[in-house]
This record gives structure tokens, sequence and C-alpha cells, in this order.
């Protein structure tokens, strides 16, 4: 009869699909019936059909369907194309879909002629005799053994029979001599092997010789099926009898209730579990000695799959994801296929198959159905089948438009895109979808990102790699359709590694280097060119050569022979070039040896696993006998390992033991009785171990409960859980930080811990960051998990209000401004000013004053005039208060200003290095001190340097005299062009020295007024706010520290003409005439000129545009020189004042010693003669107060509004001080 087997489960809900009862594996004999039971739960009706090895069967006579689904087979037939035999199951369906069951095998007994029959034997009394026969049944035979044709029997303990057929007989008698035989049996067969005769000899008289412990029947590699029985067989003679004993090479204890000794020393072992598995040594000793020997054998148990991880059903809205998981454990490691209701998965675009993870985007009504997962091997095969059900929903969102994506990096791309059009206010979250997009089967990975973004970053892509992303919208209901696909490739970078050299010698003076290009994983671009670096051992000159890209090898010739030579190489992309790789060494073969043998030819030389390499050749050809070969190789950085000799007929080698993740190097050479050969040598990495077993292992899920928290203004406590995996080894986290909105890939924070929470520090103040943790175990990683958001606490201002300004706008009123703190998110609630007059500050007395943090300015009034008033501020938040600013320094006139003043200014620029201390006085720190004593030592050698000048300047005094009398009293070139004669009969380089002082009229500085002479003019004040400058060739108008100003008078008609010659007049041109008057006592020197020399000494500033009929007017603060020099003055021009009498109307002219009169704003009567002649279209000008650059010294233009007429003169006169000289303003 058939062996039936039923596997029963729990009753599932009866809207699902599911078996109670599957078919299981059966052995039958030929012609007996067999019933396969399958009995299916869930909503009816319910089919069931039926399929022999992936074909459905029909029924018929001989395959009858029964009303529960069970197959009925009356007869089972085993040769033929009929043949029952094969693999069935049934597939059950009702309106839900199809369900497939396991497969069962159906199996009819048969039973080979023995394969491997029991051979005679001679053996002496009292040692051991062995026998052993082979045979192939199914199911497995049991094996028995006779002796004469006789059943032997098995009652001494000194006889055994092994479950694999051997007999063993200990300590053999004469009467154990005999013919014996092997018996196989199993449920329909049985047959016998040839005999084989025993023959027992007595020993030899005396006592036998001691003897070493001998193992005859050591146990062999041997795989076995989960719960099955197996026997390591162990014999050993020696003399005396050897003890036999058994260990684990992994030092484990062996299990004694499934473990039994069989006989004198074999190790049975029943119902093996995968904990058996392992390497066994049996032991041999010489009892009272340390003398033993020991064999080895390796247990492979086999395990049939079992689900680590089922999938689960899943509800989905149409167009959106869903991903089941399936993780299966077996050995041989389980092959994982998925099934849609009973048939095989179609993969494409839109489905696909991740290792073992099933992907459906962008769902549809028509994948609401029932999936499952087979994984299947040679022991067998499990299913788990999970539901997918697709809800439709009315208030889906439209899909994301205008996404767009830009490369960031060599891993990164930013990815944005614009909110749906309908329902965007129902968006909960965007799920962003992106892989490879070249290839096939490529893993497609999603990002979770929160509804107030529409942009992300995706930062852990490959380089050089094209990529296609799409986003979908979700809704508390449903997702949207997929946006329109987008692809963009990532930056390429410099390659991760270089390429594994290959070296070989053809002739003692070169070395033939070869290697095998990159992979596109680890060249990261386009590989643009290779650098092969050598020299000598012995010296350190290195040598490179340059090779394009579609160079794979090189040969290197004119080397010395017999010398050891070492190599290295780079690869660069258009990025850069990578690391070179580490010296591979190279010995030249010597000159003498050109009949050994050549190099092998290295065919494969690849890693089995992380620990194994497979080192594979082929002997080149050759008349030279090979003796052998000998192998050597060593871990780069460390020294070589002991060589391995092999046998000539080995064409491989398999190297085990190494560690993972490491390159070697291998070198290989043939050996001969003239000598050894020439070496091979070649590098390989080994890959990194993914798992105990060797087989690549499911990604482990992202942790959960992520949870962020703000620790502080710059810091963000981020913890989280560990997600439900099997998993035995250490796991890590990595932490991901970006600032909402961040495009810089760059500024991405990450931060690795084995904990289940980490501090982010080094955050910005009142930010809003997102935060995601993947996981790492068994050098895998896990998904980034959900975002989470956390704004980081607002952080008091750490930086004083930037650009302090203090501007006086009226006598007693200030207008203080500044700008915000420097910093990001401040949210600054109120500034605090505080002000104090130089008194009150070393007194420790401030005022303060508060403003709205959206005021950047205040008032400071009720200002007392003649003090300096300190100012600094600080900026302050619901947090705390920041520091202060530097403080600005304000000084205010001693009395009332004049109107229309320009407002003086201060700023924090310009402020002192003083510090403000919590007693509120200022202490000058040292840099302080020092500046104000190498300020104090310039000042004084200014002063020296300035007299010594002027004792020097003296001494040319005279002879500048005798050129202005010249002019004077006209013995120069006359008539009305006499200047422009004089100016164009020398070069123009002698210009300055040429310029004729003007008669008459002369400005003592020591009258107050700030006239300077320029390279073309001087340099006065109006005392109505004007100024007037004219360019270099002109007159220049300027103002004194103390707003002194010239007064102007009209010219008086009858001018001499000894004064029209000295006035060098030409059309178009400004001309300065002097003038002296006789009678007038000489003029004292000025206090500005015993200090600096003459008038000439001072510069002129640049000059002023006048345009228009507006004057100028140039105000400046006490202490400023907006008019600051910039022009040049010849010593040689004014050397000398002339004595000269003084006229009768010299009193008029004069200027009070008195500032308070000039500051007055009503024109004294020349100003109004000279103005009135303005008015009435006589000889007059008109400055524009904007300032002009300086023009060429040569260049004699400028903008002054011409009018022909005769000159306007200004003149000054000084009681009391001798000759008063007139200046005469010729205006062409």
């Amino acid at each position: 009869m058939a062996e039936l087997g039923v596997n029963l489960k729990p009753l599932p809900p009866k809207s699902e699909l599911s078996f109670i009862t599957e078919p299981s594996g059966v052995v039958v004999i030929p012609r007996d019936p067999v019933v396969l039971d399958c009995v299916a739960h869930g909503q009816p009706p319910i089919t069931i059909r039926w399929l022999r090895n992936g074909v459905r069967l029909a029924e018929s006579e001989r395959l009858q369907f029964l009303s529960n689904g069970s197959l009925y087979i009356p007869e089972v037939r085993r040769d033929g194309e009929e043949s029952d035999e094969g693999l069935y199951q049934c597939l059950s369906q009702n309106r839900y879909g199809a369900i497939l069951s396991q497969r069962s095998r159906l199996t009819i007994t048969k039973i080979s002629p023995f394969v491997v029959h029991p051979i005679p034997l001679e053996v002496t009394e009292g040692s051991v005799a062995r026998f052993s026969c082979q045979v192939t049944s199914d199911p497995p035979a049991s094996v028995t053994w006779e002796l004469d044709q006789s059943t032997l029997p098995l009652e001494t303990d000194r006889i055994t029979v092994l479950p694999n057929g051997v007999l063993q007989i200990q300590n053999v008698q004469l009467e154990d001599a005999g013919k014996y035989r092997c018996v196989a049996t199993n449920i329909g067969n049985r047959v016998k092997s040839c005999e084989a005769t025993l023959s027992v000899i007595k020993p030899g008289v005396g006592p036998k010789p001691r003897q070493r412990p001998r193992i005859i029947a050591g146990p062999q590699n041997v795989t076995v099926s989960l719960h099955h029985t197996v026997v390591l067989e162990c014999i050993a003679t020696g003399n005396p009898r050897p003890i036999i004993s058994w260990s684990r090479a992994d030092s484990k204890p062996i299990d004694v209730h499934n473990a039994r000794v069989l006989g004198s020393g074999n190790l049975l072992i029943s119902d093996v579990k995968p904990q058996h598995g392992g390497v066994y040594l049996c032991r041999a000793t010489t009892p009272g000695t340390r003398n033993y020997t020991t064999a080895a054998a390796n247990l492979t148990v086999l395990e049939p799959p079992s689900m680590v991880e089922r999938p689960e059903s899943q509800t989905r809205p149409r167009a959106g994801t869903a991903r089941f998981m399936c993780q299966a454990q077996g050995v041989p490691p389980p092959r994982i296929t998925w099934l849609k209701n009973g048939e095989e998965v179609h993969l494409n675009g839109r489905i696909k198959m991740y290792n073992s993870k099933l992907v459906i985007t962008q769902i549809t009504q028509e994948d609401d159905a029932i999936y499952q997962c087979v994984a299947e091997n040679e022991q067998g095969s499990v299913l788990s089948l999970a539901r997918l059900i697709v809800v439709m929903s009315e208030d889906r969102p439209s899909a994301p438009r205008n996404i767009r994506a830009e490369t960031v990096s060599s891993s990164a791309i930013l990815l944005a895109w614009e909110r749906p059009i309908y329902n965007a206010d129902k968006v909960i979250a965007y799920s962003v979808h992106y892989m490879k997009a070249e290839g096939l089967n490529n893993e497609e990975y999603q990002a979770v990102i929160g509804n107030d973004t529409t942009s992300y970053i995706v930062d852990d892509l490959e380089p050089a790699w094209s990529y296609s992303f799409y986003v979908v919208a979700y809704v508390p209901m449903g997702a949207s359709r997929m946006s329109e696909q987008v692809c963009q490739r990532t930056l390429e970078d410099v390659p991760l590694r270089t390429p594994e050299l290959s070296l070989t010698s053809h002739s003692p003076t070169d070395i033939h280097v070869s290697w095998q290009p990159l992979p596109t994983k680890l060249s990261r671009g386009n590989i643009w060119a290779y650098r092969l670096s050598y020299r000598t051992a012995a010296d350190a000159t290195v040598l490179s050569v340059e090779l394009a890209q579609n160079n794979t090898k090189y040969l290197l010739g004119d080397l010395q022979p017999d010398t050891i030579y070492l190599l290295r190489i780079a690869a660069a992309t258009r990025v850069g070039w990578c690391e070179p790789s580490s010296w591979t060494s190279h010995r030249t073969p010597d000159t003498s040896s050109t009949k050994v043998p050549p190099a092998p030819l290295l065919q494969q030389l690849e890693p089995l696993n992380c620990t194994s390499i497979l080192v594979g050749w082929q002997p080149s050809p050759g008349s030279v006998v090979v003796q052998g070969y000998r192998l050597c190789y060593h871990e780069e950085g460390q020294p070589e390992q002991p060589s391995i000799q092999l046998q000539p007929e080995n064409t491989e080698y398999t190297i085990s033991g190494l560690d993972p993740r490491r390159k070697y190097h291998v070198k290989l050479l043939a050996l001969s009785l003239v000598g050894d050969g020439y070496q091979a040598d070649q590098t390989v990495s080994t890959p990194g171990c993914v798992s105990v077993r060797d087989h690549p292992v499911a990604q482990p899920p992202a942790p959960d409960h992520v949870t962020a928290v703000a620790n502080s203004s710059s810091a963000v406590y981020l913890r989280w859980s560990r997600p439900a995996f099997a998993s035995g080894k250490a796991v890590s986290y990595t932490a991901r930080c970006t600032r909402v909105g961040l495009t810089n890939a760059s500024a991405i924070r990450y931060v690795q811990t084995i904990n289940q929470s980490v501090l982010i520090q080094g955050l910005d103040p009142n930010t809003r960051y997102e935060l995601v943790v993947r996981l790492h175990a068994d050098q895998l990683s896990s998904p980034w998990s959900l975002v989470v958001f956390q704004r980081t606490l607002p952080a008091a201002p750490s930086h004083p209000p930037e650009g302090v300004r203090v501007s006086l706008i009226e006598d007693s009123t200030a207008l203080v401004s500044w700008r915000e703190p420097e910093g990001n998110n401040l949210a600054v609630t109120h500034y605090t000013i505080l002000y104090a007059s130089q008194t009150a500050w070393l007194a420790g007395h401030w005022q303060t004053l508060q403003r709205e943090g959206s005021n950047t300015m205040v008032l400071l009034e009720h200002l007392e005039p003649g003090n300096v008033y300190l100012v600094k501020i600080s900026a302050s938040n619901q947090v705390g208060d920041g520091p202060f600013s530097a403080t600005v320094e304000l000084a205010l006139g001693p009395g009332p200003r004049h109107r229309g003043k320009r407002p003086r200014h201060s700023d924090s620029g310009s402020s002192s290095d003083t510090t403000v201390f919590s007693d509120g006085l200022h202490h000058m720190d040292q840099n302080s001190m020092t500046g104000i004593m190498v300020g104090v030592c310039i000042a004084l050698a200014c002063i020296v340097l300035c007299a010594i000048i002027l004792i020097s300047k003296g001494r040319s005094r005279k002879s500048s005299i005798s050129k202005i009398t010249d002019v004077v009293t006209g013995e120069g070139p006359r008539g009305p062009h006499a200047g422009l004669a004089l100016a164009n009969e020398h070069p123009a380089e002698n210009i300055e020295a040429l310029m004729p002082m003007m008669a008459q009229h002369f400005i003592d500085a020591k009258c107050g007024t700030n006239l300077v002479i320029s390279k073309a003019g001087p340099v006065c004040g109006s005392s109505k706010r004007r100024q007037f400058f004219s360019s270099t060739a002109g007159a220049v108008c300027g103002s004194s520290k103390r707003r002194q100003f010239f007064k102007r008078e009209r010219h008086n008609r009858n001018t001499s003409q000894v004064e029209n010659r000295a006035c060098l007049y030409e059309a178009g041109k400004t001309i300065l005439c002097y003038e002296e008057r006789e009678g007038a006592p000489p003029l004292q020197p000025s206090s500005l000129q015993i200090l600096f020399g003459p008038l000439g000494g001072l510069e002129s500033s640049g000059g002023f545009s006048s345009e228009g009929s507006s004057s100028g007017t140039t105000e400046t603060s006490e202490g400023s020189h907006e008019t600051g020099d910039s022009g040049h003055y010849s010593n040689e021009e004014i050397s000398n004042e002339m004595s000269k009498p003084s006229t009768a109307n010299s009193g008029r002219n004069s200027r009070p010693p008195s500032f308070g009169s000039e500051l007055d704003d009503s024109p004294t009567p020349e100003e109004e003669g000279c103005f009135e002649e303005e008015e009435e279209g006589k000889p007059g000008f008109k400055v524009e107060s904007e300032v002009m650059p300086p023009s060429h010294p040569y260049h004699h233009q400028h903008h002054l509004h011409q009018q022909p007429s005769r000159p306007c003169s200004l003149s000054a006169e000084c009681p009391g001080h001798g000759p008063v000289s007139k200046l005469v303003l010729a205006i062409g």
C-alpha cells in the first residue's frame, strides 16, 4: 500500500483561501493504488485542479478527481511515457483568487544492482576485518549480511553492521572464516551481492611487537537530510589495541542525547539536526601513552526550506505601492519565486522582484489577487500566501507635477516638484521613488517626506549612474497617480580602487603587465587613463607611464635581469586620480635560466566566498618537464606565508582561511630539474561576508518609533526603537539631519552610533530640521525611517547690532541707526540703547532707551552742547539679551550750530578701542596705549621735519622776490595776452614755476583764512556758505576748521596798468593776480607759516564742477577734513612776501580777528557788491557744490560759466599788519 502524508493547518477566516490538507510525498509499489489528498478552505465555491511537474492534469480513468478535491490513481505505472512518478500539486481557486499547494513527490519503489561488492580478505587472527557494499535504492534499502549463505548472527559484540552496509569484525577468530555477502532490501525488492571470502591465519610464535595506532577506516565527509541517522566510521589497529575517542573541531560538545558509539569506535547520530553539522575528529590513542593518530570528516546537514519572514496581506489604494517581504532559510539556500493566483508572476517595469522582495508600483485593479512566496531546494518546498486588496477612492489628489531633478554631487540628486492641482490641501505626505535607469530588475527605493516641502535630496546614490525618479502624493484615503518620470545622472567620481595586476616575465629583461577593466561600480565613471609606476627595490627613483583608457596590458622592456621590481597602478576618471595601489613585487629571471619552465598561465583567480580563493592555471607550452608547482600568497602589507608545493598534475588549488575584504598577492611558478621557472604574479580581493551561510540576506527593516525633542537652541535629541528582526550580530545606526529647504548636499549632517538615541549638536537656532534613521546589521543597511521634523529652540543673539551710526541732526538731537545682528532666525523682540555724556560715563551713569525689534533707529534728544556722548546698543529676544556693540562717540560743538550744516556722523567703525566694563568706566588696553605713544612720536617727527623744510625754503625767497618784482613792474611781456605769451614760451614741465603771483593783493593766513595755493591758483572760502572751486587751472575755494570765509570786494574799475600787466589774462582761463600796496608795514609770519612753511605748503583738494546757478557748500565737522589735501604746490612759486605801502582803503577791506562775525549770515558790503554785478550780467561766476575728481595739472580746463567781461577780484586786508595784499580772480 501507499504511504500517505497529510499536513493539517488551522482554519483561516472564510473570506480567505487556504489549504487545510496539502499532498505530501508518497512511495508506492508499481500497480498499487494511491490517493493524494488536497482539502482547501475559503468562501465557496472552491474548485481544485491538479498539476504534475507543472502541467495541468485532465481527469481520466487512470486519474480520478474525488469530490473533496483529492486525486486517486487506481494503478500506479512506473515505465514509459505514462509513468505516474513525479511532482504533484493541487490548485485551489475561488472568487478572491487561486493558490497552489506545496510539491509532493510520488516515488515508485526500485532498487539497482550493487554498485560496490565486498572483496576477499586475508587477516591475522586477533586483528580487524572489514567488508563493504553499496546499492542504490528508492526508498533507501536496509542491508544485512550472510555468512556461507546464512544470516550472520549479530549476538556478539565483535561484529557490527553499520547502516551504510559496512561489516566490521573485531578480534577476528578462526571460526569467522568463510564466504560473506550482503543483502539489500526495500519495500518492493531484494538484491544480493557477490560473495567474498575471509581467510584467517594464525599469528607467529612469540610476543607481538608494539605498533603505533593506525586508522584503517576513518570517517568520510557525509551529507545527510534533517532527522535522518548518520554513522561516522572509525577503525584503528595497533599493539596494544588503541582507544577510539571522538571530538568536534570547533570544541563544541557532542550531543550525548542523540549520539552514541556503535561497535568499538563508530559514532552514530540519530535524528540529525542542524546543530549536528560540523567537523568531527576521530582519535586513536595507545593506552598509557601520548601516541595517537587522528582522522577528520565534515558532516553536512541538509535542511528543507522554512519561512523566516512571511508576506502579509495588504490593502492599498489604486496607484499605490505594495511590498511583499519573504525570507526563507535552508541548506542548500532555497530559491525564492512568487506566484499570482497560482501562476508565476510576470515581472515588468511596474512589478519587480528585489532579491526575495516583491514590489508592485502604481497598483491597478488587476493587481488585486492572492500572492504566494515559494521557497524550494532539493529537500523540499514551502509556500506562504498574502492577499493584495485594491481599494478605489474618489478623493485622491492629482499627481505631483513639473517634477525636475538637478545633480548635486557624485552621490546626491536634488528632486523638486509642484503640488497637485486637485486636492492639494488634503495631501499628508509625499513618497519619492527612485531606481537605477540602466539594467534590468533594478531595485526601487522609496523615501517618505512631509507635506510641507516639495523638494528632497536623494543622497545615497552611486557615482556616474542614471536614475529615474517619480513622486506620489498621499491623502488619508489613498495615493495619487505617479508623477511623470524624470531621469538624472550623478556626477563622476574618482575610481573606488585600482585594477588587479597580473605580472609575468617572458624573458630576463621584461615584465608583462596586464589587468582587467574595473567594473562600473568601482570605476565610478568612464576611466580616462591609467598610470603604471615601477622601480627597483634598491632604487627609490620611480618611473611612470600613462596609458589610454582602452589599454589593459603593457610590456615593460629593457629591465635588469634577476632584479626585484616594484609595480603599482592608478586609474583616473575626468574628476581625478584614485589612490595608487600598493607596490607589487616581481623578480625578473636570471639570464642563466633560459631553459627553465615558462610562467604558468593564470586562467582563474577569483574568490569562492569571503574566506577562500580559487586559483586555476594552465601549464605553458614548452619542452621542459615540470616536476611540480610552488604557490605563494600573502595579504597586502604582510609578510609572505610559507609556500605550498603542488603536484605537476594539479591545475587548481583553493586557498582558504583568509580574511574578508582583504587584498592578497598570489605567486605561482613551475618547478623542474633545471631550476625554478618564471613566476606569475596577480592580486585578488576577498569580498565581505554577507552572512554566516554565505548567502544573501534580506534587507533589515528600518528603525521605528522615531521621536525628536529640541534639547537647546543648537541641539536635538533623537531616539528610536530597534525593529523586530532576527540578527545575532551587533547593529549600528546612522542618523541624518537636514535643514528643511536645504539644497546644498554637503551641509547634511550624519551621525553614527550604536545606541538607540543620539544628541545632534551644532545646529542653527530656531530652525526646522528633518531627521531620519537607518539601521546597519551584518554589513547590510535598512531603508531610512519615517521622517520626523523638529525645530530647535530660539537662542539669545550672539552678536551685537551691526553698523551702529550716530548722526547729529540738530544742536541737541542725534539720530542713532543700526542693522540687525548677524545670525539666522533670531526674532529680535527689542533693542536696548545706552548713551551717556563723557562726564556721566566716567561716573558710571548711563541713560537707557528701548525700542521694538522692528525699529532700527532712535532719536537722542536734549543733548548738551560741548559734550562728547557715548552710545552702545544690544539686541534681545524672548530667550535673553545679546552683547552690546562697540561704543560710538559723538562730539557736540560748544555753541549753537549754523543752520544748514551737514550732520556730524560717528559710527562703530571709527570708534576707539576702549572697552566698557561693568563699572561703567573705560579702561585703555595695551594696544590703545601703544597707539597713543606711536601717534605722539609721529607728530613730533613731523614738526621737526617741517621746521627743517621751513629753514631750507627760506634760502630761496630772494630769488622768488625778483621774479615777482619783474611781473609787478611790467618788465615781462606786454599787452593783453602777456600771460598767454609767457606760458607758451616755456615747456609744460615749467608751468608751476612760471605762474605769476598777483600784484597788490595778498591774503594772510594769520587773519584766519584757509587760503591754499594750488598748482594753478589759490583756494579760498565764501562767507555765505559758498566755496568756489575751479579746475587745476583756476582758483579753488575752501574753508578752515573754524569756518572762516574770504570776503569779496568789487574790483576797482580804475585798476592801474601795473595791475593789468600783472594779471596774465587769457580768454577762457582763470587767473589769480597778486597786487602789492605800498605804505604798509611788513607782514608777520602766521602760526601756520611757522609750523608748515609758507602758504604754498598747503595743498588744495580736488576741484568742484561748476554747473548751473546754485552755489556749492562745503561743511565739515570739527576735526574732520572733507576737503582733504590732494593738490601739488611748488615752493618756488611763492617764496617771499613783498612789503609795499598800504592803501587808504585798507581799513574797509580788513577782516576782524575773531571768527564770530564771519559766522553771521549777513553778507559784507563787498560781497553784496560782487553779487550785484553778477545779477546785472557783469563779470561773475557760478559754482556747483558737487565735488569732482582733480584734473590733470597741465590740463587747463574748468567748468566755470564764462562771460566775456572784466575780471572780478577778491581782496582781504588785515588791519595792523602792514601792506595788505589783494587777490584778483580774473574770469575769462
